[in-house]
């Protein structure tokens, strides 16, 4: 079982991030007590939650919302099998209310996985915005930023990590992989040759390594994600959050106790921080206890085109939400009206 303090702590930015109401988070929180089954499990009060919104088709998205909170941070038995099973009805249902929400599906070698996408079109060839989250985010729950695509004036797909959610690739040092596949699979109804990557936490660690490898990622926009020391300090990471561990071992298939075995090797090199021609606009947290400090420092020293944002606050930033999601766009922005990384 997760221990429900760190549950309840790494949970708040997702809520934030997702514009659940304060109330309604705080509320099931409240009667949150253990992770095992029944009243005050964490997996029953979120389904309860959603349970109560779903009948409400103007509800449905907060639903949603919820029963992804349920199978948080990832299925582990039969209570998040059942909130994960429910979360994928429950935004069917709200994805078939909606004129251009569309799945991309991908197959490699090791596995395949679906984006959602949006504004893509074979008339019209618009830029690429790649949005992703960390290793604990499905792909689901930032599918509504797709419908700012008219807006934005660009192509968008939400996807996720291997080994999160639907995507069945390993999570392993060629992860990155996936994102040269998936914009070949859009190549056809979107300027790929000008794709953005907006990619949290993990996700963010995988774009960059991805853009060393592929020239068609013109900009990246992160938060939080690990760089190099990450993965290869084990005393660092031997005091990681219980949920971080957990997570990693279960998507990266490492024996207990083995996992910098296993990350050592995912470090990005100095070389290929120095060879980034693009920018990369990065939210730091000062007080962040998943993401050391010489990650941030060798971001410093060796991307030129870096940007950073910097809150003193722990791992995302939770209690600057808000200044994080406006920076983020405004970043983003600024990439699209930069000649130099079109």
């Amino acid at each position: 079982m997760n221990d429900i303090a760190e549950l309840k702590q790494f949970i708040t930015v997702h809520a934030k991030a997702q514009n659940l109401p304060q109330e309604l988070y705080e509320g099931v929180l409240e009667r949150v007590s253990h992770d095992g089954r029944g009243p005050g499990s964490w997996a029953h009060e979120w389904s309860a939650a959603a349970e109560r919104l779903q009948g409400d088709d103007s509800q449905l998205l907060l639903a949603f919302l919820c029963h992804n909170m349920a199978r948080f941070p990832f299925v582990d038995g039969p209570a998040r099998q059942d909130a994960e099973a429910a979360r994928l009805a429950v935004f069917e249902r709200w994805r078939q209310s909606q004129k251009d929400v569309e799945p991309v599906h991908v197959a490699l070698a090791g596995g395949e996985f679906t984006a959602w996408a949006s504004g893509l079109d074979t008339a019209a060839s618009k830029p690429l915005l790649v949005v992703m989250g960390g290793i604990v985010s499905t792909k689901e729950q930032w599918a509504p930023i797709l419908l700012q695509a008219e807006l934005l004036g660009m192509a968008m797909v939400v996807t996720e990590l291997p080994g999160v959610g639907g995507n069945t690739l390993p999570y392993d040092v060629d992860g990155w992989r996936m994102l040269p596949a998936l914009l070949d699979a859009v190549a056809d109804r979107a300027d790929v040759s000008r794709t953005y990557a907006v990619a949290n936490s993990f996700s963010g660690h995988l774009a960059l390594r991805a853009a060393t490898r592929d020239e068609r990622l013109r900009g990246i926009v992160t938060t939080g994600a690990p760089v190099s020391d990450f993965f290869t300090d084990a005393a660092w990471q031997g005091q990681l959050p219980r949920i971080t561990v957990d997570t990693l071992v279960r998507l990266t298939g490492a024996a207990p106790g083995r996992l910098h075995e296993v990350l050592r090797a995912w470090a990005l090199t100095d070389a290929e921080l120095s060879g980034l021609e693009i920018p990369v606009a990065y939210t730091a947290s000062l007080r962040d206890e998943i993401i050391p400090a010489g990650d941030v420092d060798a971001l410093k020293k060796h991307v030129r085109g870096l940007s950073l944002n910097e809150f003193d606050d722990v791992h995302a930033s939770p209690a600057h939400v808000e200044q994080t999601m406006q920076w983020t766009v405004e970043s983003l922005i600024k990439m699209l009206a930069d000649p130099a990384s079109a």
